[in-house]
Formats: structure tokens, sequence, C-alpha cells
């Protein structure tokens, strides 16, 4: 996993939403759309751009419910950047106008409809050819503390509630990737988002998001310790040890990834705002970064033979809740650039 060439694939992008999440009441304000595609805009490494963004669908960003002439501003806008839309997040929590998917009938009526109009956001942009590929991300929408009170019963809904969603995706043509992450209820451990996915069993509409910061925490078992693969008081120096966890990891998830966010974890849970208790993304040379990150993608861009899969048509930069100055110095975003060359050079394709 060491050879270096440049390839061309997959397309390199970077994620809008950490100019949101986290951000507002209690925490910084947010950084607007414009800002955040001029930022990403500008970097250049060697005359390497960015090629896209992945958007989140709520304002001030993009409004869920935007109208067909909006969309069509919005496209213009972000093709006079130079840039393409990949993936969108459907704002499926009951703060941005969804429910929780394991929730009682209107809970789960809510969810729906939010997967309904970002797929049919998601639909109106690829007719607008500013989008040629990319995911609907979800997630259950509820906490892991909610979930744990009846496990298997709350999967069973969880799993009715996605197969609607999975229903309502195929009727525009989109594919719908169900993001692991600690805070998610039935998503918070590798097995049981193995578990999920299974018990969906819709593999050609739901596939898995993975995230390398969230699931280096999958490894530790936070909020799952019954599934965790590293020892408590796990001793970083132990590399062998920590790469022995990814592969049976990724092992499990590879073959439902379809969406794939490049980034750096220092092994803390971190929050900020509105969104808490979840994996600390950091800048991709932090030194306390556990990853690195441009071996460690291997894992997830290659199969258990070590060839490329090349299964996924983009990859994208996530570093949620950075702060407002870290995200306003270019130096940051060409860090991240440089970083996401580095992954494509060694796990890439023409």
């Amino acid at each position: 996993m060491t050879t270096h060439t440049n390839h061309k694939q997959p397309a390199l992008h970077n994620a809008m939403w950490p100019g949101v999440v986290g951000k507002g009441t209690g925490s910084e304000p947010p950084i607007d759309l414009d800002t955040m595609l001029k930022l990403t805009a500008a970097v250049d490494v060697d005359g390497v751009k960015f090629d896209g963004v992945d958007l989140f669908l709520t304002s001030p960003h993009t409004d869920i419910d935007s109208s067909d002439e909006d969309l069509k501003r919005l496209s213009d806008k972000i093709a006079s950047f130079g840039l393409v839309i990949g993936s969108l997040v459907a704002p499926v929590w009951e703060a941005t106008g969804g429910g929780s998917a394991m929730g009682n009938a209107e809970e789960q009526k809510r969810f729906l409809e939010q997967v309904r109009k970002a797929c049919r956001i998601g639909r109106r942009l690829r007719e607008l050819g500013i989008r040629r590929y990319g995911i609907i991300r979800i997630d259950s929408a509820t906490a892991t503390a909610e979930w744990s009170k009846d496990p298997e019963t709350n999967t069973r809904r969880i799993a009715d509630t996605f197969r609607q969603a999975c229903a309502i995706a195929d009727e525009y043509g989109e594919r719908l990737a169900a993001e692991g992450e600690i805070c998610w209820g039935g998503m918070h451990s590798w097995k049981r988002m193995v578990e999920l996915l299974e018990l969906v069993d819709r593999p050609k509409t739901l596939g898995f998001q993975a995230d390398m910061a969230h699931t280096l925490l999958f490894t530790l078992g936070y909020n799952a310790p019954e599934d965790r693969l590293l020892p408590e008081q796990f001793v970083w120096s132990r590399r062998d040890q920590f790469e022995q966890s990814l592969r049976l990891l990724t092992s499990a998830l590879r073959p439902w990834t379809i969406d794939f966010h490049v980034a750096q974890n220092d092994a803390t849970v971190k929050g900020s705002g509105s969104h808490d208790k979840t994996g600390h993304h950091c800048l991709p040379n932090d030194p306390s970064g556990k990853l690195n990150i441009v071996h460690d993608s291997g894992y997830w861009m290659r199969d258990e033979k070590g060839e490329r899969t090349g299964a996924l048509q983009h990859i994208c930069w996530d570093g949620c809740m950075f702060s407002n100055s870290v995200m306003m110095d270019q130096s940051t975003w060409r860090d991240i650039l440089a970083t996401m060359i580095a992954v494509r050079q060694a796990h890439g394709w023409d």
C-alpha cells in the first residue's frame, strides 16, 4: 500500500458542513456557504485543486425546502467556483425538522419526509449536471441511551424506517449511506452497524459511509465496550495491534462502504454546541492524531488482498468542529488537500 502514482480517481471533495455543525447557539457563529466555497476553491497544491464539495441540506447553507429555482442558483454558484457536488446530508434530526428513526409514527414520518426532500434535491442537481455521483447520508437520529433501553426492538424499528427510506431513494434513483458514529443509537459500534445493514438487507440502495475519525472510535468501544477491538488502556505505540483492529473492522464494513471520509482523530470524544459526544476530528498533521491517514485509508480503499477496489467515485475530507479561526486559515486547507492528494496517489486509480 505504498506505491505512489499521480492518479485521477477518485475525485477529491471538501465537506461544507463543518461550517455549520457544532456552530450556533452556545458556540461560534456558523460560517456561510459562500465563504466555505471560497476557501475550498482557493487552495492549490502543485496545480491540483479540490474537485467538488459535499453539502449539508439545512439552513443557513442549503434549505431542504429549496425550490427548483433555488437549486439552479446553487448549481450555478458552485459551478462558478469550478466545483461539482457529490454527497448530500439529509437533515433527519428533530432539530432540523426530522425525527428519530426508531420513534413513533409521527417521528418516523418526519424522518422519511426529510429523506424524500433530500432525494428530490439530489435528483434535481443531477438533472442540472452539477452532480454526477454521490449518495444521500442518513443515520438513526436517536441517542444511544434511548436505543439501549430495548436494543433489539429499537434496531428492528430503525431497520424498518431505513427500508422505507430505501423505497423512497429508489423512486428518485438515489442511494443512501448510513454513517456509523458512536453518538447514533444502533449504529454506535461496528457490530451493531453491520447488524443493522444486514437487517435492512437492501445492499443496492443502502450502504455504509465510513469516516476514519469515527471508525477509529469503534475499535475502542466507546458507547459499546462489549464490541471493542482494542484493550482498555491501549498503548498507542502498539501500532501493529491497532492495524490488526483496523483489518478486522474494515473486513466487516468495507463490503458495505459506498462513501468515504478521510479524517484524523486523536482517540478522544469531543463535541461543541448542539453536536456533542462524538469523534474529535483533528487537523491531518496534528501530533496527537492516532491515524496514519495515507496508510490507513488503504484499509478502506483496497480489498483483503491489497488490491485497489475502485469502488469510490469520490472521497471527502471531514473536519467537523474545527474552530472558525482554524477554518478561516488558508494553510489549513492546503494541508488538508495535500493529504487528500497523497491518499489518492497511494490508493487511487485512472
